[in-house]
């Protein structure tokens, strides 16, 4: 079961790749919004899962600092776009995260105890690690506004201490 969610994720991940690729088309700053916002978003809908799903108290302390950070985060990017006059501009790769997100929901809706707790860490620890190098690669990169650009690079640190706590709740997860 773990091995399929694993491959699922590996999926997730070639949807980045088109956008995220070098030589690619750079995407634009309202692209950019939507696809930080996005992720933030499916990082919420699956702790928001965990937290009705897992009894195991690490993983619940963990998804309820997902809900509360991302939240954060994107509540910030809201009142930036706002601020600026810029709306988010949905796109191919903002498309993809959300379809791939609702079947890992599904999938990891079938599973229980342990195994939905193993299942749901070790995708946020993956999930993390491609949205951070997309963050720090591509994204915070290619933003043209200095405003949207540090508020990313905040994003990025935040994330990255989630990435290395979904790490410790992993090797934990019995």
């Amino acid at each position: 079961m773990i091995a399929r969610f694993t491959a699922g994720f590996a999926t997730l991940c070639l949807l980045f790749a088109p956008v995220f690729a070098q030589g690619a088309a750079k995407p634009t700053d309202p692209q950019i919004a939507h696809i930080a916002y996005t992720a933030g978003q499916i990082d919420i809908e699956a702790a928001k899962q965990a937290l009705e799903k897992s009894k195991n108290k690490e993983v619940r302390d963990f998804a309820q600092d997902m809900v509360r950070d991302h939240a954060e985060v994107n509540k910030q990017a809201l009142a930036l776009l706002a601020k600026l006059k810029v709306k988010p501009e949905d796109n191919d790769t903002s498309r993809a995260l959300t379809k791939q997100a609702a079947a890992k929901r599904d999938e990891l809706a079938k599973l229980n105890g342990v195994a939905f707790d193993k299942a749901y860490v070790t995708n946020e620890v993956a999930y993390h690690k491609t949205v951070n190098g997309a963050l720090e690669n591509t994204l915070i990169p290619s933003a043209s506004n200095a405003d949207l650009k540090g508020l990313l690079q905040t994003g990025l640190k935040i994330f990255q201490g989630h990435q290395q706590h979904a790490e410790h709740v992993a090797v934990d997860v019995k």
